[in-house]
């Protein structure tokens, strides 16, 4: 444990010395990869497949804010949908507007959320983000989480039904539009995940905030029991034909992921817990500290030995 603890501490002194290097690299890190994992799953538009493209608006993403690759994700989802379908276009920039709108309101500042429940859910591990943003965030959390869900199945909607849409013909512009709008407004599957990754943030987020010894663990594993519980019943009641196999799957790994987010995060001895009680003129104050787990990195000293000369 003594040399993860040195690893921590050596990461977390190199980021703070190079962020300014560091932080451009991530992001365009996390633009490339969202960007190219857009064009795999849409790719519609050929002109946007250029691997020099994607470069450039990554390249671009990495010294603008966070909503900026949030703001290129949904105009290359547009533009990509324009060259299958007008309507699918239309219908999802429509509702992109509406989340932004939704997003921006309420919690601007977990952006990345946005930008990675879409891939971990192609990774089949959406689940470490709702436990993730009930550790680090708070109830708003769950409104960007519902965003980042609808994203999802918004793209994933297409894409499954693009042999439909495609099969249409130009005249039936209106049963387009309600074909497509009708399968995003009764997806079932899509509002129990919401349900449960909602429930998941609270329910998360209430725990770690308790003064009792281990409360972010009690919170991680309250919370992925809480996932898999909903998404069940959920099953059950609406029939979303989901797989257990993968859900309890998913969420273990996810749990797993999340350790790592503890470790880095919120790493205490409770060994060494101590409770304080002071006053003031008002006041009567009782405060439960609890020390983080820190390490030094020993100093090598190097001791030169002579030979003695005669």
């Amino acid at each position: 444990m003594t040399t993860l603890l040195l690893i921590k501490q050596m990461l977390l002194t190199i980021y703070g010395k190079y962020e300014v290097y560091i932080t451009p690299l991530l992001k365009f890190m996390l633009a490339f990869i969202t960007l190219i994992l857009l064009n795999s799953r849409l790719g519609y538009m050929e002109m946007l497949n250029r691997i020099t493209l994607v470069l450039i608006v990554a390249l671009m993403c990495s010294f603008m804010p966070m909503n900026f690759i949030v703001v290129m994700g949904a105009a290359f989802s547009i533009l990509h949908l324009y060259s299958f379908s007008m309507e699918c276009a239309a219908v999802i920039g429509a509702g992109f507007l509406l989340l932004f709108l939704l997003y921006l309101r309420f919690s601007p500042k977990d952006t990345l959320v946005v930008v990675l429940l879409p891939i971990c859910f192609l990774m089949r591990i959406p689940y470490v983000i709702p436990i993730s943003m009930g550790l680090i965030g708070g109830p708003v959390s769950a409104i960007s989480v519902a965003c980042g869900v609808i994203v999802y199945y918004m793209l994933h909607y297409v894409t499954k039904n693009e042999t439909v849409i495609a099969s249409m013909a130009e005249e039936e512009t209106a049963a387009k539009f309600k074909f497509i709008i009708d399968g995003l407004l009764k997806n079932k599957e899509m509002v129990v995940v919401i349900a449960a990754f909602a429930i998941t943030v609270i329910v998360v987020y209430l725990l770690r905030r308790l003064s009792v010894d281990y409360a972010w663990t009690i919170a991680m594993i309250a919370g992925a029991v809480v996932n898999i519980m909903v998404l069940l019943v959920g099953d059950l009641i609406f029939d979303t034909n989901q797989s257990l196999i993968s859900i309890i799957l998913g969420t273990v790994i996810s749990f797993l992921i999340v350790l790592v987010l503890q470790f880095f995060v919120f790493y205490v001895d409770y060994s060494r817990t101590e409770k304080v009680q002071f006053e003031d003129d008002e006041y009567y104050y009782y405060v439960k500290a609890v020390p983080k787990v820190t390490v030094t990195r020993p100093e090598k000293k190097v001791k030169q030995i002579n030979s003695k000369r005669r």
